[in-house]
C-alpha cells in the first residue's frame, strides 16, 4: 500500500472516529463509584482561596470561598428538601461567595450550582443555577433552571434597561456550563474529559460575567482541555500535585483550573486571561451552619479567613 493510500485510511478512519463521538449521547451527570464514601458523612467542603477580582480596569483583592455539600433536593420545586417529598433526588451543591473592594465601596457576590447525581441531566448541565450581586449602586439576581431539553431564565436588576426579564430556550446538546466546571472538573458528576483530552461543546459563561458586564447571559462554545500528565502548584496551603484543566470560550476569557491528583481532588487554584485567579488558603469539612454561636467567629483564623470585622461582645 503506498504512504499516500495509508494516509487516506487514516483520515476516513479518525473522521470515522470523530463523527462517533459526536454522535455519542452525553454521558449523565451521576455520583461516581466510592462518591459517597466521602461526600456522605453530611458535612461541608469549606475551602478558602486568596482572590483577585479585575473591576473597573484594575485588579481587586477580595476573598473567596468555596462551600460544597451534598443535599437533597426537590424537582417540581427545585429546593432544598426537608424530607418526606415523592420527587427528592441527590445533588452535590457548590456556593461560590466572593466579596472585594472597589474604592470606598464592596462588592457582594454569590453564585450556587446544584449539580444532580442521580442522572436526570447531561453531564455538564447543573439543574439550576442562581447569582445574586449586591454592590452599593444597586443589586441584581438570575436564575437558571435547566432540564435534560429545556433551560428557563429569571433575571431582575436595579438598573435601567434591565429590570424584569423572562426567557427559556431548547438546551443545546452536550451543553456544559461554566459555573459548574468548579465541580466537573473535580469528577464529581463522572469523567468530563478524559486525561490529555480534548472536547468542543456548547457553552454557557458565568452568571457573575454577564452581571458585571450588563450582559444577558447567552450560550456559545468553549473547548476544554484535560492535561496528560501532572504538574507541580504551590500556593499558600502548600504544594500539590494537581492537573491542568483549560476551557476556551469564544468571545471570553480563558478558565484554567489546577486540580489536586489525590482525593477528593480539590481545585487548588484557578485562573483566567482577565487577571482573576484565587488560590488555596486553607480546606476543611465541617458542620459550619451549626457554628454560628458568639465566640465562634474564631473558626475564621483556621481557614486562614480575614478576622471578624465586629468581635464578640461589640453588640450592646
Amino acid at each position: 500500500m503506498t504512504r499516500t493510500s495509508i494516509l487516506g485510511v487514516a483520515a476516513a478512519v479518525a473522521l470515522l472516529a470523530c463523527q462517533s463521538q459526536a454522535a455519542a449521547p452525553q454521558a449523565k451527570s451521576q455520583a461516581p463509584a466510592g462518591f459517597w464514601d466521602h461526600w456522605g458523612d453530611g458535612q461541608a467542603e469549606i475551602a478558602t482561596y486568596t482572590f483577585v477580582q479585575p473591576r473597573y480596569g484594575e485588579n481587586r483583592a477580595g476573598e473567596a470561598v468555596l462551600i460544597t455539600v451534598t443535599e437533597t433536593f426537590t424537582a417540581g420545586q427545585r429546593l432544598k428538601s426537608d424530607g418526606g417529598h415523592p420527587d427528592e433526588y441527590p445533588v452535590i451543591k457548590l456556593n461560590d461567595v466572593r466579596d472585594f473592594q472597589t474604592g470606598i465601596y464592596d462588592y457582594n457576590a454569590m453564585t450556587s450550582t446544584f449539580v444532580p447525581l442521580d442522572g436526570r441531566v447531561g453531564r455538564g448541565l447543573p439543574t439550576k443555577i442562581t447569582m445574586s450581586l449586591q454592590e452599593w449602586c444597586g443589586h441584581a439576581w438570575e436564575q437558571w433552571a435547566i432540564d435534560p431539553r429545556s433551560w428557563e431564565r429569571s433575571f431582575h436588576s436595579y438598573f435601567d434597561g434591565e429590570g424584569d426579564d423572562h426567557t427559556g430556550g431548547e438546551v443545546p446538546k452536550r451543553g456544559v456550563t461554566a459555573d459548574a466546571m468548579p465541580l466537573l472538573v473535580r469528577g464529581v458528576a463522572g469523567e468530563l474529559v478524559a486525561p490529555g483530552g480534548s472536547i468542543e461543546v456548547p457553552w454557557l459563561p458565568r452568571l457573575l460575567d454577564g452581571r458585571l458586564t450588563h450582559a444577558p447571559t447567552a450560550w456559545s462554545t468553549a473547548a476544554i482541555t484535560r492535561s496528560a500528565a501532572p504538574e507541580s502548584a504551590t500556593v499558600p496551603a502548600g504544594t500539590f500535585e494537581v492537573e491542568r484543566w483549560e476551557a476556551k470560550p469564544t468571545g471570553g476569557p480563558a478558565h484554567r483550573y489546577f486540580v489536586e491528583t489525590a482525593p477528593p481532588h480539590r481545585l487548588i487554584a484557578w485562573e483566567r486571561d482577565d487577571g482573576e485567579r484565587g488560590e488555596l488558603l486553607a480546606a476543611q469539612r465541617r458542620t459550619y451552619w451549626e457554628e454560628n454561636h458568639e465566640g465562634q467567629e474564631t473558626i475564621r483564623e483556621e481557614l486562614k479567613l480575614p478576622p471578624s470585622k465586629w468581635p464578640p461582645g461589640a453588640a450592646p
